[in-house]
């Protein structure tokens, strides 16, 4: 067994660091539907006091074939390379309430060394709770509040906040086993997966960020500045609905949706928001169908009409 702090490497004194923090993870990697991680890990770090006190080791926990770093050819020679980074900080909120914020790239590689890592840090800084963000495509619609499915061990969490509890295998990523691990020595850790608009996955949707922010904040009480989000979500909504204004396949979609939605809600027999009115869930197929009728205002990237609905 290799010492579990060789994956990381102390940047900043630990020694002013408040004991009973709250730590928040948001690691980019197998899904990020709707830009949720990726924007919620820029806009903390882009709009909250923060510093660095810990940086993992990229080059053990990174396949660079797989996820391939850029750098920049100018003209006749190589420059401006940014590596991927994931690194620990220490962050206060609107309210100067500071915590532990671990983002950047999930690792490929050595998992239980990492959740080791990750282990040793919570007991070193004396964490008081985890609690860990990604985000997944959903046939739901989005003219609906994003929904979260929660997991971990902080049953009032789930209880007020989990819309859907199923019973199903799902493929991990690493902070699954980091909360496997820490459900194991009964720190207190929450999960919340977003379930965002499968026909919005490959956007930047803001609202996605918002709601993580807002799960975050269920489970912490740390207070985020939103304005600006919530601002982009409208924007955003309003582009997105004009589109499907304008198609009738598309709005029978949405319609569809937002039935089995509803119906879900208001507390009907139904085992899952994402079943139709027989309680069967959608085939591939069917997901794969429905999808197919975006494809004729899917743009080729971002224009200045607005977001268009991808796959």
């Amino acid at each position: 067994m290799t010492d579990s702090s060789e994956l990381y490497e102390i940047t900043g004194e630990l020694g002013n660091i408040p004991e009973g923090l709250d730590l928040v993870v948001a690691l980019t990697g197998f899904t990020d539907a709707g830009g949720a991680v990726a924007q919620v890990g820029e806009y903390i770090l882009d709009n909250l006091s923060n510093r660095v006190i810990a940086e993992f080791d990229t080059d053990a926990l990174l396949d660079y074939r797989a996820r391939r770093p850029v750098i920049y050819f100018d003209q006749d020679h190589l420059s401006d390379y940014q590596p991927p980074v994931l690194r620990l900080y220490l962050v206060q909120d609107e309210l100067n309430q500071p915590f532990l914020f671990l983002n950047g790239f999930e690792p490929d590689f050595r998992w239980e060394a990492f959740t080791s890592s990750v282990i040793d840090l919570i007991g070193r800084l004396k964490i008081k709770t985890t609690t860990s963000v990604h985000a997944i495509p959903m046939p739901v619609p989005h003219t609906r509040p994003i929904r979260v499915t929660v997991s971990g061990n902080r049953v009032e969490l789930i209880d007020a906040l989990s819309v859907w509890k199923p019973h199903t295998q799902v493929p991990a990523n690493a902070m699954h086993l980091v909360e496997f691990r820490l459900q194991e020595v009964a720190h207190p850790v929450a999960g919340f997966a977003l379930l965002v608009p499968h026909y919005l996955a490959d956007t930047e949707f803001p609202l996605a960020a918002l709601a993580s922010l807002e799960s975050i904040s269920a489970a912490t009480g740390l207070i985020f500045p939103t304005d600006k989000l919530r601002e982009e979500g409208r924007v955003f909504l309003t582009k997105i609905d004009e589109q499907v204004g304008t198609n009738g396949d598309l709005e029978k979609l949405v319609g569809t949706l937002e039935e089995r939605h509803d119906a879900y809600m208001q507390g009907t027999p139904l085992k899952s928001p994402l079943t139709d009115e027989d309680g069967e869930l959608p085939s591939a197929d069917e997901i794969a169908e429905e999808l197919e009728k975006f494809l004729a205002i899917r743009r080729a990237g971002d224009d200045e009409s607005g977001p268009s609905l991808g796959l």
